[in-house]
């Protein structure tokens, strides 16, 4: 409990000043451990590699798309296996020269275990900042595979420590351990899509989910597989099926309490991670060597491994521009976004828990072992507080909220298109809806999609949307709502069970609600974007958009009429959302939120297809005739 309340208070506080949440845990848990009395929590290596590491590994799984890791596959296989092995090797050279009483074998093993960067703090830091999401996936997807990489180089070594080992045999093994954790995985992730994809109870759904990564990790360690594909392979997997879950709530149920544990494992891991400073250095300590000397070694190791990576990477980036031909899954890089990626390579628990997890018989262990810890706190603390200035001086374009917004935007209106035309078909086909319910399901499928294109104008502070209206009001109706059920529960004339269902109705309710409220504060009209720049003028370039004569053959701007007013509406006497101009004659009308509709008036009246985006700061275009944007 004391790890949990710490982590909450901690990243409370970080939330609230903006602060890097992994980077002050490290050093709160190293403060943590130096005062009298606080208990010492040692990371042993089975409870990392079989407690937390598969449910973090899922965690991250399941948020990343296979779409997006088969297109970036060679950048992270480059990333992942080459890395790893290059960082290795280099490690290992290294800290052989500098100490030679150390041993090849055990400098191997330390250089495994520094090997693997962690993308929980490397992703943590970059979605802060903004960097540019194609760099973001390419950490996130070399996360998943590079500990597996790892852990056999540093099976291997630890083998060579206690007997010998050939280069040829730990090719072996390592393809072995590719191959059957993979199948491992992929039986075990087709084998709980099934479970899952016929049960209906949100709870149900959400054990199986619960129970995944542990079921694949231990099955294919069983087999003499790699446990970490397996897990990954899994995750992959029963991502990719959980949007066709019977169920909406299990869905909901399954996402929250997934990104729940993922919390609290993340940032308690890097709670513990400070925690096991004071111990080490009792034990480089009692071993007899001196701090100078401690010191010394361990900045040698730190800069081997952040400069090694550092260099591959731009090496990388180079061949890229000169061999064309290479360049490809994932593998064309500038200088800047390959110098970005190399620094971003942040170790974190997997790092201290191999650490740990070397044979006793390694000269030096304890030297061994503090060196890990100054490659993880060293990284966290120096790479993660100087990688956003490094992001801004190289100006690398980060997620635009305003492009995002678009692209949703756009999304749903197709869905919603979708939906109302199978809506069509039933009523056609003799289907005994009334007509009330059906404006009634029309209404609300417009509603979401004219919500969705009213982030895209000015910030609600400036001017009230039909959406912010609803949902101020909507809001303050459920407080009454909910305050009723109260007054009836402590009157006592209702069953707790009825009214709990009728609590939780309002509760899921409200939960809507605040969520589109979330989404318009982080949308286009918040101002700056995620990187920290003022958003550049919209032109919708992040939209997939069809081909669309329209769209090619209209200019992208002309002298509009004024883009401050609707002029229908003035005449009318109504009121207006956001301002569109027609890119063949001028006419400034409003959008589809606006009581009126008067763009869309006008494109039914004149047949001008090609409407524009008059706010400040937009410049994206819409096609009426074949409904898309860019």
């Amino acid at each position: 409990m004391g790890v949990v309340a710490v982590v909450l208070a901690v990243a409370a506080l970080c939330e609230r000043l903006g602060w890097s949440t992994p980077l002050v845990l490290v050093v709160v848990g190293a403060a943590l451990g130096a005062v009298p009395g606080v208990p010492e929590l040692r990371l042993e290596p089975e409870l990392v590699l079989t407690g937390l590491l598969p449910p973090l590994l899922y965690a991250a799984a399941v948020q990343l798309s296979l779409v997006d890791l088969r297109r970036d596959v060679t950048g992270v296989v480059l990333l992942s296996v080459g890395a790893v092995v290059v960082t290795t090797a280099a490690v290992g050279g290294a800290v052989a020269l500098a100490l030679p009483a150390v041993g090849l074998a055990a400098a191997f093993a330390l250089g495994a275990v520094v090997a693997p960067p962690d993308a929980v703090a490397a992703t943590a830091v970059a979605r802060r900042i903004g960097m540019p999401r194609r760099l973001t996936r390419l950490l996130e997807g070399e996360s998943l595979v590079n500990d597996a990489t790892a852990l056999a180089l540093l099976a291997a070594a630890s083998g060579a420590l206690v007997g010998s080992v050939s280069a040829g045999a730990v090719a072996l093994d390592f393809a072995v351990l590719v191959v059957v954790g993979v199948a491992v995985g992929a039986v075990v992730g087709l084998a709980l899509s099934w479970v899952r994809a016929r049960l209906d109870d949100a709870v149900m759904v959400t054990v199986v989910s619960l129970g995944a990564p542990f079921a694949a990790y231990l099955a294919a360690e069983e087999a003499h597989g790699s446990g970490v594909l397996a897990v990954v392979t899994t995750g992959l997997l029963l991502a990719r099926s959980s949007a066709r879950l019977r169920s909406a709530t299990s869905r909901v149920v399954e996402t929250t309490t997934w990104k729940t544990i993922a919390f609290l494992l993340e940032n308690g891991a890097f709670l513990l991670i400070g925690l096991q400073l004071p111990g080490l250095l009792e034990a480089v300590a009692d071993s007899g060597r001196s701090a100078g000397s401690a010191v010394g070694f361990c900045l040698l190791v730190l800069a081997v491994t952040v400069v090694v990576r550092v260099l591959l990477l731009l090496v990388a980036a180079a061949v890229s521009r000169a061999v064309p031909r290479l360049a490809s899954g994932g593998t064309r890089w500038s200088t800047g976004e390959a110098l970005v990626v190399g620094w971003a390579g942040m170790r974190g628990v997997v790092t201290l828990a191999a650490a740990f997890a070397v044979p006793a018989t390694a000269p030096e262990l304890p030297l061994l072992q503090l060196a890990a810890f100054a490659v993880v706190a060293g990284t966290l603390l120096v790479q993660g507080l100087t990688l956003p200035v490094l992001v801004r001086r190289l100006g690398l374009r980060g997620p635009d909220a305003a492009e995002d917004a678009l692209a949703e935007a756009v999304l749903l209106e197709g869905a919603a298109r979708a939906g109302l035309q199978r809506l069509d078909a039933l009523v056609a086909g003799g289907d005994a809806a009334a007509p009330p319910v059906v404006d009634q399901l029309r209404g609300r499928a417009r509603a979401r999609v004219d919500a969705a294109w009213e982030r895209l104008g000015p910030a609600e502070e400036e001017r009230t949307t039909p959406s912010a209206e609803y949902r101020r009001l909507r809001l303050l109706m459920l407080a009454a709502e909910r305050e009723a059920i109260l007054d009836a529960r402590r009157s006592g004339g209702y069953d707790d069970l009825v009214l709990r269902s009728a609590l939780a109705q309002l509760d899921l309710e409200e939960s809507l609600v605040d969520r589109a409220h979330r989404s318009s504060e982080h949308g286009a009209a918040s101002g700056p974007t995620a990187g920290g720049r003022a958003s550049e003028p919209l032109v919708g370039a992040a939209v997939p958009t069809p081909a669309c004569e329209h769209l090619e053959r209209a200019p992208r701007t002309r002298r509009f009429e004024d883009t401050s007013v609707c002029g229908a509406c003035v005449r009318e006497g109504t009121s207006w959302v956001h301002l569109r101009g027609c890119l063949e004659c001028g006419v400034v009308s409003c959008c589809d939120s606006s009581p009126s509709q008067h763009a869309t008036a006008h494109w039914r009246e004149t047949g001008h297809p090609v409407m524009r985006s008059v706010e400040v700061g937009e410049a994206w275009r819409w096609c009426y005739a074949h409904e898309v944007a860019d």
